[in-house]
Order: C-alpha cells, then structure tokens, then sequence
C-alpha cells in the first residue's frame, strides 16, 4: 500500500498557477504574497455610532453636568464630507465614517439625549476615544497574507481589504468521474433482474468535491471498450484527472483495464490492501504536439497536424486512478489514494486524513498478509474512544449501505489478523 501511494504521489504534481477572481478562490492555496495597496483601514475613522468632539469641550460632561452642542453635520458611512469641528462644535458620525478635522475624540450615542441639530452629551471620552486609525491594521506596502495560504473566508477577507479582486492561486484540479458496469443504471429508473443502481458515481464525485477538487460526473458508462476509449479521449483535454470504478480486476468483461492496459501509460495490479486490492494508476496518454510525433494514440490515428512544431513534447495526459468496483473498496480507494493526490495537486501540504488512537469496542478479522482499512462508528465512553465496525457484515466491500454509517477507517496492518474487544487501533477521520 506505501508503494502504491508513494508512486501516485511522486506523479501528482501541484497544478500550475493562475489568476483567480476571489469570487472563486474558496479553498485554493495562495502562489504569490498578497501586499496591501494602500494602508487599512485608509484614513481616521469612527469606531462608534456618536458625535465628534474635541474632547477638551466635554471633559467635564457628566449626567449631573450635561454639555450640549450645535451639530453642523450628518456624516454617515462613505461620506466624503469633512466640516471643520471648530470649538464648541460637534457632528453626528456614524461607525466608519471618516472622522472630521479638528476632532479628536468619538462620545457614543449612549452617552448623549442623541439630538440632530443640538446634543446634550453626559459623558466625558477618553483620549482618542472609538477611533480607528489610518494604518493600524496594515500599511501600504505590508503583507497581507503569504504563499501557501489556504484562502478560507477570514484569508478572502484579508485579501480584498487590501485592495486585491483577483489572486494567483493553484487552481482546483477538474476530475471527471466514471462508473463503468452494463449493470448500472441511474438512481430512480426502474430495474430489471441483474441492474442496480449507480451509487459509485455519487460518491466519488462527492469526495472529490469535499477534498477541494472539482468534480465532473460523468456517470455511468457500459462495459463497451470502444464507448469508453471514446469517452477517455474526448475528456482527455478537458480534466486534470480521470477517477473510474469498477472493471479492473481479471474478469471477462473488466473494460477498463482491457482499454487502459495496452496502452503501457496505466499500471495494474493488486495492492496488498483489503478492501481494494485491484488497483490501477497512470497517464491518458496524449498525442505528441508535432508532426512525426512518436506518442502514443488512443484513438488509433496518426497525428498529421501540419501546423504542429516539430520536436515539442506532448503535453500530460490526465492521472488516471482505476478503482475497484465494489463500493466499499472504491471509497477506500479514494481516501488512500486519490484524495491525497487531488490536495496535493491543489498545493496543499495536509495530504492526508487526521488519525486518532481508539479503543475496539467490538472486534473482528483482518485478512493475512493485507492492510485493512476497517469503516466504523466512532463513540465516546467517557474519556475513552471507542470503534467498531459500521456494517454487521464487517469490511465485505459491497456494504454501502453501512458504509453510510461510518465517521472513520480503522487501520490494521499487515500483520494482524485478530482484533479483539480492548485493542487500540488507530483511525483515519473521514467525517
């Protein structure tokens, strides 16, 4: 399982950056430090709903010795008024309002009878009281956030309060998912003797999404080599990545690796892992970008483009992940394997599941000589934590049904066979 991840690993790359309106950023890793244009806030303003005041005409305020005053202006948010408060003067301000010159102080609402053309005011502010600086979260020039931030909500904010609406990030990765299987049909549609329906195409795309991917269902396709090598070829262009379920074991009909495997991009074979011992990873191969091109074809026909420069490499095909079928072994799959590529190609550096340590609450079987990825029900018991298996049938790799229980994969290694009530087993986090 460690060589199979280490060589999916060492093929996903962090896609190249580009630019990105914040509208779309959610999620992305940062490429390029973000600097504020101007200072922020960018000039003197009221932190409060009040009157600016020189302070000196109301330090002596109080509700036994109220002060009133004339007020020369209304100055709301986004105003770009700016009356003089002469001495004895003051204007009603609103919180974010620039504050006014000859002003040095904001009094609350509260502490005035909140009059428009006079204010009696009852309390005496502090120096520079309620008033936000120019500059005092950031100056022009500072850095606002740096490359390699994940830019969830608060980063967005940071970014556009410097002025920035759009960001050189990494993108998402585009990921079409497939299900493949004459067998399969849409959820809802009625079925005959031998049809079911297709969960694999939901549930892949829905972890591609919530890994930070961009998922692109596209459903599923019948187990026909020519409809798949045709659909492979027209996504080919289109996606970062390739995630198919089913037909890649050694029966008679495993379309995907009889259409994958002649290729000599796509690697097959078992993984000693349990669920989701079939496995296969590689290239899409795409045609060479020049006119004696010696790169594979998929599509079987020579590229004669004349306009293409002679010598230029092709560009990379699509990863391909080909994964079991069973449903069980697919979402295994998905979390061992593809979505720690999909982050890393996202650019981020947290690749893989959090794990804690817990304690079996009920025990079961591991298979000899394989890692098993184990879903199950996590619980608490006071201050122990507690697993046991999500499914009454344990890890049979068609049990989605209680896979749907599940809020994390034990792990069992290779060489354990027997878990028993009372052991610790560490957990991956999957919810």
């Amino acid at each position: 399982m460690a060589e199979q991840l280490a060589a999916v690993l060492a093929e996903c790359h962090v896609l190249a950056p580009t630019q990105v309106s914040l509208d779309d950023v959610r999620g992305l890793v940062l490429a390029e430090d973000i600097h504020s244009a101007t200072a922020t806030p960018p000039f003197d303003n009221s932190a409060m709903d009040g009157y600016a005041v020189r302070r000196a005409d109301v330090l002596l305020a109080s509700p036994t010795n109220p002060i009133t005053l004339p007020v020369i202006a209304d100055l709301a948010a986004g105003t770009a008024e700016n009356p003089f408060i002469e001495p004895g003067r003051t204007a009603r301000i609103m919180t974010g309002a620039p504050l006014p010159d000859g002003a040095d102080a904001i009094v609350p609402i509260e502490g005035t009878d909140q009059g428009t053309e006079w204010v009696t005011i009852t309390v005496a502010p502090k120096e520079h009281a309620h008033i936000r600086r120019a500059g005092e979260d950031a100056h022009a020039g500072d850095t606002v956030l740096h490359a390699g931030s994940v830019l969830w909500p608060t980063r967005i904010a940071a970014a556009a309060s410097a002025g920035t609406s759009v960001v050189l990030a990494h993108p998402a990765p585009r990921v079409a998912v497939i299900s493949t299987g004459s067998e399969l049909v849409t959820p809802g549609d009625s079925t005959r003797r031998g049809q079911i329906p297709d969960s694999n195409s939901f549930l892949l795309a829905a972890a591609v999404a919530e890994a930070g991917g961009i998922p692109i269902r596209v459903g599923a396709v019948p187990d026909d080599e020519r409809t798949l090598r045709e659909l492979l070829s027209s996504l080919a262009e289109t996606v970062d990545a390739i995630v198919l379920s089913g037909g890649v074991s050694v029966g008679a009909y495993d379309v995907v690796k009889a259409v994958l495997a002649p290729l000599g991009t796509v690697r097959f074979g078992p993984v000693k892992m349990q669920p989701g011992k079939p496995q296969g990873f590689g290239r899409w191969p795409m045609p060479a970008d020049s006119a004696n091109g010696s790169a594979p074809d998929p599509a079987g026909e020579l590229n004669d483009d004349p306009s293409a420069t002679p010598g230029r490499p092709a560009r990379p095909g699509p990863v391909i992940f080909a994964l079991p079928g069973n449903p069980v072994s697919a979402y295994v799959s998905f979390e061992v394997f593809v979505r720690p590529a999909l982050r890393r190609m996202l650019g981020r550096t947290d690749l893989h599941r959090p794990t804690i340590t817990a304690t079996v609450d009920r025990g079961w079987r591991s298979p000899p000589g394989r890692a098993q990825y184990m879903p199950v029900i996590i619980d608490r018991d006071g201050e122990r934590t507690l697993v046991r298996p999500a499914a009454a049938g344990g890890s049979g790799s068609h049990l989605v049904a209680g896979l749907g229980q599940a809020t994390g994969l034990a792990i069992v290694s290779e060489s354990s066979t027997q878990i028993s009530d009372g052991d610790l087993v560490t957990v991956m986090l999957t919810s």
